[in-house]
């Protein structure tokens, strides 16, 4: 037997630190069975070009909880290690065995699936146990070892009589953590840390119930074994190139990353690229809600089949951040801050890849199958107009597939769109005006009044469209937007025959002032307009610039324009030609006073604007009316 000191210094155990000081301490089983994985690729790699004369047979990884000695074992038989070995890759902590193995065979294990970035993590089993035992031997013709530590510099080592190759590191927890020595957490772990290892996991065994022979009896029951209870899939969906998989291959993996999730994704992009960077994964496109908070941190960051994150905040772009799915490359960083990953080349690069391989989905999936594409716009429509917003380059490649509906259920895009307005919705300074609504229940009466006139009107409903369009018309030449109740409605060239009010100025300016006498000079800016006299005698408006700076400010966007709280405004138009105008001209003070509330009213509940105490008052007063 031997005895020595763990060769630690100030220089090698900083990266110990760093990679644990702030991490939880349940990543140690994720260290410890990347080892093993590291271990048993070694091995498989060995064996394939001749080095090592053994069979590398169909290895699996077990995970053993032993209550009454209070230790967890995880147990392999991969390429294990000699004395030696162990005095090397051990004892001297900074040391990472798997860099060394890729370094030696850097051109032959290229594609091994090597770990190489958890060669540190041995030591995150000190988190949890107070005392640690190493028991391996190697795949040479050597006597086995068996190394010891109790959570100091001090260890020992000397022959064990393992006879199989492989090794076993035996974890003896400590009292402040025996959450680890249960089943249930155990496989918890292991099922989100683990899930897609390239090595079988077994941790147990379960129960499986064979079928019954076609010739057997009805009345015999069908027969159960006991087999290894594997809890990984070794063979994720994404490691397998596009041409090897089905469309069934694809939900199928939907379902087994989301196990809860009852609809189907509305279609995949599979990412493989191996220059200059290496990434493979697949993303999904759910059907998405307006309540963008609720979609985030749904896609899994893997580092060679081994689970890192779910905040892949810098390195997906964020507004693709409302996907799902998988990501998988051993050229992201671990536990960096996010303002590392934003700086860092790689990661650069591997998110312009992502936009840009997204953007050619959609543009191809826009190009096979438009009709179907429409159908599944709303579904996908907030990611696509936020990745507008955000993205340059996206918004640059969204233009030819960024849909523009109309009320009436007719998809345009930008440029089609622009064909189909040009004739009748330009201003008086030839800019293209694009009315639009944001509530098509809401603001019916007045989607009604614009399509009466020959307006196309779209439906832009996203909580996001106020910055869109302001996006929009900063890149566009002569276009603008324009909500159906904005007061800018009324600039359109094409419009009613110009109409001759009614009343003389005299009468304009008593009906003016009797409307404002009544109206709440706080909220509404009192407007008269000789109109049909088939039309509504009073119309509720909304200033456009203080409407959409005020939508901006909700959607997070109205801070960078100083503009604190904005009121509510609205501008009264009253119809000078309506006969409820003149009725109302013409009445004694009491009855003028109580036309005109009810009038406001009727206005203000067509646009939903009537609430609370004074709908009550609104419902009672009509009744009395009535009566």
């Amino acid at each position: 037997m031997a005895t020595g000191k763990i060769n630690v210094s100030v220089e090698n155990i900083f990266p110990l630190i760093k990679k644990f000081l702030y991490s939880d301490h349940e990543i140690f089983l994720r260290e410890l069975i990347s080892n093993a994985t590291d271990a048993t690729l070694k091995l498989k790699h060995l064996t394939s070009i001749g080095e090592a004369e053994v069979e590398y047979g169909k290895p699996v990884i077990e995970v053993k909880i032993d209550e009454n000695n209070k230790t967890l074992h995880i147990i392999d038989q991969g390429i294990g290690m000699t004395k030696e070995e162990v005095e090397k890759y051990i004892n001297q902590v900074a040391f990472s065995g798997a860099e060394e193995f890729l370094e030696k065979y850097k051109d032959s294990a290229k594609d091994s699936g090597i770990i190489g970035h958890f060669g540190l993590g041995f030591y995150s089993a000190f988190m949890v146990a107070d005392k640690v035992e190493i028991i391996t031997k190697s795949y040479k013709d050597e006597p086995a070892a068996h190394w010891i530590c109790e959570g100091t510099t001090d260890f020992t080592i000397e022959d064990a009589n393992k006879t199989e190759r492989g090794t076993e590191i035996i974890l003896h927890i400590n009292e402040d953590e025996k959450e680890f020595l249960e089943e249930n957490r155990i496989e918890t772990l292991l099922t989100k840390y683990n899930k897609f290892m390239p090595i079988p996991i077994k941790f147990g065994t379960k129960e499986k119930t064979l079928p019954k022979a076609e010739d057997a009896p009805e009345d015999e029951k069908p027969k159960t074994v006991t087999v290894d209870n594997i809890i990984n899939n070794p063979e994720p969906a994404w490691t397998k190139q596009p041409t090897d998989l089905e469309e069934d291959d694809y939900k199928n993996f939907y379902r087994e990353l989301y196990p809860m999730q009852f609809e189907e994704p509305l279609f995949h992009i599979h990412l493989n690229v191996d220059y200059p960077f290496n990434l493979t994964g697949i993303l999904y496109f759910p059907k998405l809600t307006n309540d963008m908070s609720m979609q985030r941190d749904k896609i899994q960051l893997y580092q060679n089949q081994v689970f890192v994150t779910d905040n892949v905040e810098g390195i997906v772009p964020e507004f693709l951040t409302m996907l799902r799915g998988v990501i998988d490359s051993p050229d992201i960083p671990l536990n960096v801050s996010r303002s590392y990953l934003q700086a860092d080349g790689a990661v650069k690069k591997i998110s312009s890849y992502i936009t840009r391989k997204v953007a050619d989905k959609l543009k191809s999936l826009f190009n096979e199958n438009r009709e179907d594409f429409e159908k599944k716009w709303n579904d996908i429509k907030v990611v696509i107009e936020y990745g507008m917003l955000s993205e340059e380059k996206f918004f640059e490649k969204a233009d030819k597939f960024a849909l523009y509906p109309t009320v009436n259920n007719k998809y345009y895009t930008y440029t089609e769109l622009e064909e189909a307005i040009k004739e009748n919705q330009t201003d008086k300074d030839g800019n293209l005006v694009f009315l639009y609504t944001s509530n098509k229940d809401e603001q019916h009466s007045y989607i009604k009044a614009a399509e009466e006139k020959g307006y196309e009107v779209l439906l832009l409903d996203s909580p996001i469209v106020s910055h869109l369009i302001q996006k929009l018309e900063s890149t566009k030449e002569k276009v603008s937007f324009v909500r159906v109740d904005s007061d800018h409605v009324d600039n359109l060239i094409k419009k009613e025959e110009e109409q001759i009010s009614k009343l003389s100025d005299e009468e304009k300016e008593k009906l003016k002032t009797d409307f404002e006498t009544v109206v709440p000079k706080e909220k509404y800016t009192v407007q008269l307009e000789a109109m049909s006299s088939d039309a509504a005698p009073i119309i509720i408006t909304q200033p456009e610039f203080m409407r959409r700076m005020k939508e901006m400010q909700q959607t997070g966007g109205g801070g960078m324009f100083g503009m604190g709280n904005m009121p509510e405004m609205y501008n009264l138009v009253v119809n000078t030609n309506h006969e409820l105008t003149s009725t109302i001209l013409n009445s004694e003070k009491e009855t003028q006073e109580k036309l005109i509330k009810q009038a406001l009213d009727l206005a203000r509940l067509s646009q939903n604007l009537l609430k609370g105490e004074e709908l009550t008052n609104f419902v009672k007063r009509s009744f009395e009316m009535i009566k």
